[in-house]
């Protein structure tokens, strides 16, 4: 299985992303934000970091970049997309998801573990119950998500995960930015189409701490099979 992993200028998890592909058994491809040609990718990661430097917005000149439009045509057809912290961002800029995301209620930068409660029984999270707690490292200064009806979020199944505590409970306390109803990741109507703002490229490993990551990335693989 071939899973395209994308690097714009300020990329910095890329690596990491291709590096967690490996792990779990798939065949990374390297993708340039300069060309609209995927290589013919079963799936598709966009990871995080600071693309462009994050001038203007998060991911507002990303979404101009070729391999955009490739992954826009992708995704119409049904192709698994992932977005990852400021891959989300440019998802939601590219109106490939619904929802933006803004500066943490802290007006901080937050790099910590934390725990996600999977919502959505979809492709994306094949073989993970809702319910389930999952460890995740986040790092991100803008990742409070907003939208402006994230009750019809719910009602549709588009919420893939919110911020928790270990005992699967949502609140201020556990949210690490502020996000609507501590939204920590959505899906597109679709839901081939799913933004996480933590980082389960960095727990695929029992060395670092979790390997929930795993779980949730080999989900994705699993789905770019079916």
């Amino acid at each position: 299985m071939r899973i395209g992993v994308v690097t714009f200028p300020g990329s910095c998890d890329d690596r990491d992303a291709r590096h967690a592909v490996t792990v779990l058994g798939a065949e990374p491809v390297a993708l340039w934000h300069g060309d609209a040609d995927l290589q013919g990718v079963d799936a598709v990661i966009l990871p995080g970091g600071f693309s462009h430097g994050d001038y203007l917005r998060c991911g507002a000149i990303a979404r101009f970049s070729p391999v955009m439009g490739g992954i826009r045509e992708f995704a119409s057809h049904g192709g698994p997309v992932l977005g990852i912290c400021n891959g989300f961002q440019v998802l939601c800029e590219a109106h490939l998801l619904p929802g933006a995301l803004t500066r943490n209620a802290g007006l901080r930068f937050v790099h910590r573990d934390q725990h996600i409660r999977v919502e959505a029984a979809t492709a994306w999270t094949a073989g993970i119950e809702p319910g389930t707690v999952l460890q995740i490292p986040v790092k991100h200064g803008e990742g409070r998500y907003v939208h402006d009806d994230p009750d019809a979020l719910f009602d549709a199944g588009q919420v893939l995960a919110v911020y928790c505590d270990a005992a699967g409970e949502a609140s201020e306390t556990a949210d690490p930015n502020g996000s609507i109803r501590h939204i920590a990741g959505v899906s597109n109507a679709h839901g081939n189409v799913v933004g996480l703002m933590p980082h389960p490229e960095h727990a695929v490993e029992a060395l670092l701490g979790s390997t929930d990551g795993a779980r949730l990335l080999g989900a994705v693989l699993q789905a770019a099979v079916v």
